[in-house]
């Protein structure tokens, strides 16, 4: 029956019993109590002890242990049916008994500790059973207090174990939650105590205690959420969180044990082989009653309701007192394993750590608990921060982490302290700091950056406070200087730098979407410059952006002003007031309030130069030292804490009247806030002197007799208005000076000062004060202005880290830093940033050394690093382009590079809109170069011999190219993979998406990078095409540019060039293309082909077919368009050149026949142009006769045009109609001008049909308007000037030269007596008709004269008088030629005629005809000639 064996047994404590039913039937429980009695009896019945009293004494049957576990065998099975109805307490009692009996050994005390965990974890009890809160009572307190006899070492460690088992189980236990919080104190206590004794112990009992330790810790900390605040509100009096000293129990302990008088060593779980002797050095948990002998009711209530807040702050204020007490335990070598230089505070730290893990928010929710953390907790954690130990770093930064994610709202300024003074300081190793250490303080610096709006939560709440420290920018300096590797390879923490700062950029950039344009908010600047009191701004409300934002944005501009001032106040006090007053942020008047609030507010003054103005006797400096001490709250502070506080912000003077008006406004300022501690304000500043006299006598090393505190009380009998103070408060007072120094030297420098006691008690007085703490969210309203601080750093770290790593991993991270970087600069329009960010990345493409291009190629096919830098830049240049300035050269550079490297596409060059035009244009339009092997410049065919016999030699010399091998082949795949993914042409065919800005910049780089050689200059003009052709829309603002840079290449060419080709051709493109979309433009567009006219003539003339074609398609695309003289003068200008080109007249010509056949393209504006065009076709030898004979027909046919335009003059305005009359008529007159230069032409045919088509001119427009002296000038200007040129040319040139004039004269004749005749009815009533008429007789007998080879023609003589004839019929009939005429004209004709033709006269004015004829009618006459 039983079970012996139970008495060795170990079992396990870490199994969770809470989670899971282990509930047996009601019925069985009686059996299961049943089979626990017999177990304990068995083990009992093994003692010699109780064994012999068994058998041989039958009086001690009735042992009252035995008798009381026989009781309730004897009614245990009667129970079952109704065993809800059952206290437990009935069925418990003889297993507690045995428990705390001091007469039972170890195996039993096992054996009934067993039993009771039995009954815990199989719900024996649970919360139905009758009573269940005075049984787990009474549990609680007899397995706390429980006492057994001590046999072996190795029973006695069973014990224990099953102690912590017992204790764990009534925590895990459902019913828990009925202990009071005095058994969860009692808990706690007892299971550290087991942790302590452990120590002498064996292994598995030290690590069951502690991790039964953090078990209890879990089980009581997860339920603070769920605590109701109402009824759990506990302030435990006598406790003061806001002090420093830790929490030491009493010597006396109330769970202590006496030695006991039976005469054995009895063994509590205290300590093994004796009673308990705890060192009052050993801290412990303990409700306010039992260090109290004052127990009110609701204290008492309190102590014995269901546990809850008020055991919560017990337990984890003696947590924090675990830290305090280390300094304090003399630990021997053997006495404990719990080395207190590491041990003691891992281990309470890893409790510390589990409390906040469950507690959640809900720790900062309760007042005691969340003082207990910004004070106790964290002055532990910056002390032990310091720690040369990296796990305890490492355990602290987890605390600190912890914390800052559940409680930053609440920390403010200790989480300032921390990471100024614990994180940064051992991260750059200011304190000889091992590299471990430095690497955790790493760690959790990149840990912090990596969680959401942490870095916008540091600048808010520090950079933009004026008294806070610059976090967030000394952060991002720290990572960045730590990232740099200084004469050392790359290591961990310079990744790990890195990683921090891509960590913060990646925070900034995940609060932005792709390509989004973030707003930015900037401080109204004239809220700025109004005068105000910096001290008194307020932000409305600190959860709404809308008023937190603009807020710190101004208290940011302010600090920075106020940091300014600080330094000149540092220098020179009188100068820095005087830059605060002029910075608006003193009045222009000085007065008290505002110089002291600058002193006490301002961060980073010279705290000796502070205590010397506060100490000066002038009156507005004592003024201002009343006004400074009025800063200062010291409600409910002891007289040492508040002049600590007092102290910690300037330095005492050392002159005894200045330390005297210092102490005096102290006292006085704390006297009016504690009017109960003193009489009267003269004791709180005798007082105060009394503790500065005790601080110099106890800390000054000079001093040899110290000052006892009998003497310290008796120094201060009767200052409290005659009366004595408190000896406790006194005592205090002493004990606290001479424990921590009231340091009269602050340290100074720049930064954060060392965490000494009276800078912790500093801070936190002022955390009352401080603003409160931010909570940022997203953050993407101030990612300006902390990217601005930040982006210098980052860029620069980045681009040392790329320059010197090779992995994979880390050059990753590297181009994401870059890319993201990127894109923060491209949301705030940051063009330095991304500029700087393409210089550095395009060193690491290697694209820019100079290497051949095999090596090149090779090197970048297998350089993963020089990829990825290549991707990034291109990456930036097509998604951020818009903000690129000076950067597009740096991008220029890489695309010169892989061009010469042969890497990019044929079609890198073209726009878009090239796909659409015809293939038959590709022989004329240039394509991009290969860079491996340049095209010959342009050149004459060679159909000569020598021609031929040199390109035989040349292709002879040619040599096979060698075979790339299977390294090259791959690094070219490779190479052209990465270039492909760069979507290098979408930077110029999306060019046209680029902003303003942005796209002149890109056209100046390439106009910069085209400086190089050939090659790439023909590649960088292409490219410049390209992005004119794609900003048709803005062509007026790249038009200069490229104008006058094609300009420069077009006249500084002196032979053909393919750059020159580029240049040509590129032009004519541009306004070919742009002709149809730009009408303002077009005269622009056409003048600037008359470069083309500028062109050397070497060069023009190898090009001159090819740009004659492009000229062709322009003409015949765009003839619409172009409306303007200037326009068709360049056309035609262009146009008139080919003519004697043997290759370019004929695309001139039809040209030239596609603008004026049937006057379809003619106009005004280019009607004489043509004309003087096509006269050049007319006169040039280039070609057949035939073209010169269509180039007439054409000047001829183009009279029709003003017979059209004269008629759509009629229904204008009188003025309007005259001047268009006036044009056309001046309009023909260089019409038969032109074609009177081609009728002196050599060639018969050509002249000939000159002759006619002027004629023609003359004689056939009936439709055309033309004034009388339009007449008169054309016979002055045209009819006899020809008939006078061709009569020379028959007397001066050779025969052989002008074959046949004979004809000419013929048709020059008939020219002039129709001409006469067909104006005749203008001229003459014109002044000068006599001229004209003689001047037409005259050239007749010229002509009469005219000798052929040494003999006069017939068939002239022949036809003069039949034309003579003919015209004085006309003149007669039309009473133009009269003998009646005054004007001396009939005279005159007579006079030339019978010269001619004397029978002339009689013919046609006979004796017998009547000499006169009604004037006005002109009778139709046959003029016609045979």
């Amino acid at each position: 029956m039983g079970c012996p064996n139970q008495q060795s047994e170990v079992v396990a404590v870490s199994g969770d019993t809470k989670g899971c039913s282990c509930a047996p039937p009601k019925t069985s429980s009686a059996f299961m109590v049943n089979s626990e009695i017999g177990a304990v009896l068995a083990v009992m019945r093994r003692n010699v002890r109780w064994g012999f009293h068994y058998t041989a004494d039958e009086d001690q049957l009735d042992h009252p242990l035995i008798t009381s576990f026989k009781e309730i065998r004897k009614q245990v099975f009667s129970w079952q049916h109704h065993w809800h109805t059952i206290s437990p307490v009935i069925y418990l009692q003889p297993f507690l008994d045995v428990i705390q009996s001091d007469e039972t050994s170890a195996p039993i005390t096992g054996v009934a500790l067993s039993s009771i965990y039995k009954f815990l974890t199989l719900e024996v009890l649970d919360m139905d059973t009758v009573n269940v809160t005075d049984a787990l009572h009474l549990i609680v307190d007899a397995v706390t207090s429980c006492r057994f006899e001590v046999t072996d070492p190795a029973s006695e460690e069973v014990v224990l174990m099953k102690i912590l088992q017992v204790l764990l189980a009534c925590m895990k236990s459902k019913a828990s939650v009925n202990l009071s919080n005095q058994h969860v104190c009692n808990i706690v206590n007892t299971c550290f105590q087991i942790v302590h004794q452990a120590g002498s112990k064996g292994e598995l009992l030290q690590r069951t205690a502690r991790h039964t330790m953090h078990e209890l810790i879990r089980c009581i900390f997860m339920h603070l959420p769920d605590v109701c605040d109402n009824n759990q509100d506990f302030t435990p009096g006598g406790r003061s969180h806001s002090g420093d000293e830790a929490s030491i129990p009493d010597e006396d302990h109330s769970s202590a044990s006496k030695p006991q008088d039976n005469g054995y060593t009895g063994s509590k779980i205290e300590l093994a082989g004796g009673p308990l002797n705890l060192s009052t050095n050993i801290p412990e948990v303990k409700m306010d009653h039992e260090s109290t002998g004052d127990v009110d009711q609701s204290k008492t209530h309190q102590v014995a309701e269901p546990y809850g807040v008020p055991c919560m702050v017990e337990i984890f204020s003696f947590l924090c007192s675990l830290l305090n007490a280390v300094e304090h335990v003399g630990v021997g070598p053997r006495s404990n394993s719990l080395t207190y230089d590491e041990d003691v505070p891992l281990f309470a730290f890893g409790l510390i750590n589990s409390a906040i893990e469950l507690s959640g928010p809900s720790l900062g929710h309760h007042p005691e608990m969340l003082a207990l953390v910004q004070n106790d907790l964290f002055h532990s954690l910056m002390q032990f921060g310091m720690s040369p130990s990296p796990l305890i770093l490492s355990t602290v930064c987890s605390i600190v982490l912890n914390l800052y994610h559940l409680m930053r709202v609440k920390l403010k300024l200790q989480l300032e302290a921390f990471f100024s003074c614990v994180l940064m300081k051992i991260a750059v190793n200011k304190h000889g700091a091992s590299y471990q250490q430095q690497e955790v303080a790493m760690e959790t610096l990149v840990d912090l950056c990596r969680q959401p709006g942490f870095i916008h939560e540091m600048y808010a709440n520090y950079d933009c406070d004026i008294s806070c420290s610059n976090l967030f920018e000394d952060l991002a300096n720290l990572l960045s200087k730590s990232a740099f590797p200084v004469n050392s390879p790359l290591s961990a923490i310079h990744v790990l730098a890195l990683e921090g700062l891509i960590a913060m950029i990646s925070g900034m950039a995940e609060t932005m979407g792709d390509g989004d344009q973030i707003p930015v908010l900037e401080p109204d600047a004239s809220n700025l410059e109004q005068r105000e009191a910096f001290w008194n701004v307020k932000c409305e409300s600190y959860e709404n952006s809308d008023c937190w934002v603009p807020y710190i944005h101004k208290m940011k501009h302010i600090k920075k002003k106020l940091m300014i001032g600080v330094d000149h106040f540092n220098r020179d006090p009188k100068k820095g007031f005087q830059f605060l007053q002029g910075s608006c942020l003193l009045p222009e008047t000085l007065d008290p309030i505002s110089v002291a609030c600058f002193l006490r507010y301002a961060s980073g003054l010279d705290k000796n130069l502070v205590g010397e103005y506060l100490g000066n006797h002038d009156q507005f400096c004592v003024d201002v030292l009343q006004e400074y001490a009025k800063t200062f709250d010291f409600q409910e502070m002891n007289l040492d804490i508040a002049l600590r506080v007092f102290l910690e912000t300037f330095r005492l003077p050392g002159e005894s009247q200045k330390i005297q008006r210092v102490v005096e406004a102290f006292a006085e300022r704390y006297y009016g806030q504690s009017p109960n501690i003193f009489a009267n304000k003269d004791a709180a500043l005798l007082l105060s002197y009394s503790l500065i006299m005790l601080n110099t006598d106890q800390h000054n090393t000079q001093v040899k007799k110290k000052m006892t505190e009998d003497d310290f009380i008796r120094n201060n009998r009767r200052i409290n208005g005659g009366n004595d103070l408190p000896r406790e408060y006194l005592s205090e007072l002493y004990h606290s000076i001479c424990e921590n120094e009231i340091r009269m030297t602050p340290e100074q420098g720049v930064g954060f000062p060392a965490m000494t006691h009276d800078n912790w008690v500093g801070l936190i007085h002022k955390s009352r004060q401080t603003a409160p703490f931010i909570v940022c969210g997203s953050g993407e309203q101030i990612n300006n202005k902390m990217f601005a601080i930040l982006s210098g750093p980052t860029v620069a770290a980045l681009s040392v880290v790329l320059d010197l790593v090779d992995q994979e991993t880390v050059l990753q991270t590297c181009i994401d830093g870059f890319l993201n970087v990127a894109k923060i600069a491209g949301c705030y329009h940051l063009d330095d940033v991304l500029d700087g960010l393409l210089v550095s990345l395009s060193k690491f493409t290697t694209l820019l050394l100079p290497m051949s291009i095999e090596d090149s190629i090779l090197a970048f096919g297998h350089d993963s690093k020089a990829q990825k830098s290549t991707l990034a830049v291109f990456t930036i240049a097509n998604t951020y382009g818009d903000y690129i300035r000076s950067g597009w050269r740096n991008i220029l550079d890489c695309v010169l590079s892989l061009h010469k490297l042969g890497l990019l596409s044929a079609r890198l060059g073209h726009d878009a809109a090239d796909e659409l035009e015809s293939n038959s244009d590709d022989s004329v339009r240039s394509s991009l170069v290969n860079p491996v092997k340049p095209a010959l410049p342009p050149a004459r065919k060679s159909f000569g011999l020598m021609g031929r016999f040199s390109e035989f030699l040349y292709y002879d010399m040619e040599k096979p190219a060698p075979q790339p091998s299977e390294e090259q082949v791959e690094a070219q795949k490779r190479a052209t993979e990465i270039v492909n993914e760069c979507r290098i042409d979408s930077v110029f065919t999306e060019s046209k998406f680029l902003q303003s800005e942005s796209l002149l910049n890109l056209s100046r780089a390439l106009i910069l990078a085209s400086h190089e050689d050939e090659n790439g200059a023909v590649f960088c003009l292409e490219l410049l095409i390209t992005v004119t052709l794609n900003n048709r829309d803005r062509i007026m603002l790249l038009w200069q540019n490229v104008y006058e840079y094609i300009a420069n290449i077009v006249q500084s060419a002196v032979m053909p060039s393919t750059l020159v080709e580029k240049a040509v051709f590129g032009l004519i493109r541009i306004c070919r293309r742009l002709l149809p979309y730009k009408e303002e433009l077009t005269d622009d567009l056409l003048k600037s082909l008359q470069l083309i006219l500028k062109l050397d003539a070497r060069v023009a003339d190898a090009y001159c077919e090819h740009i004659t074609r492009e000229i062709m398609h322009l003409v015949k695309a765009n003839a619409g368009q172009i409306k303007s003289h200037l326009g068709w003068r360049t056309i035609t200008s262009l146009l008139s050149i080919t003519a004697r080109h043997p290759e370019a007249s004929e695309p001139g010509f039809e040209t030239l026949e596609f603008i004026m056949l049937d006057g379809a393209h003619l106009l005004p504006a280019n009607f004489v142009l043509c004309v003087n065009a096509a006269r050049q076709f007319a006169e040039s030898r280039v070609g057949d006769v035939s073209r010169s004979t269509k180039s007439l027909d054409l000047m001829a046919g183009s009279s029709v045009c003003l017979v059209k335009w004269s008629r759509e003059a009629v229904g204008e305005e009188p003025e309007t109609a005259l001047q268009l009359y006036q044009d056309i008529g001046e309009m023909w007159v260089r019409l038969v001008q032109s074609l009177r230069k081609v009728c002196i032409d050599s060639r018969e045919e050509i002249r000939n049909h000159a002759v006619l088509m002027l004629q023609q001119c003359l004689t056939g427009l009936d439709g055309i308007h033309l004034q009388d002296d339009a007449w008169v000038q054309c016979f002055d200007s045209v009819v006899f000037p020809l008939l006078n040129d061709l009569l020379e040319i028959v007397e001066e040139k050779s025969v052989k030269e002008y074959r046949n004039m004979e004809g000419t004269l013929i048709l020059s004749l008939k020219l002039l007596s129709k001409s006469f005749l067909h104006s005749l009815p203008r001229v003459s009533s014109s002044a000068l008709f006599s001229k004209i008429w003689v001047g037409v007789l005259s050239c007749m007998e010229h002509y009469t004269k005219v000798k052929f080879r040494g003999k006069r023609s017939e068939k002239i003589h022949e036809l003069v008088p039949e034309l003579l004839k003919n015209t004085l019929f006309v003149m007669k009939s039309t009473g133009v030629l009269s003998p009646n005429a005054s004007n001396g004209l009939w005279e005159q004709t007579w006079l030339h005629v019978k010269d001619l033709a004397p029978s002339v006269q009689s013919e046609v004015f006979p004796d017998d005809e009547p000499r006169t004829v009604v004037a006005g009618a002109v009778p139709e006459v046959n003029i016609a000639v045979p």
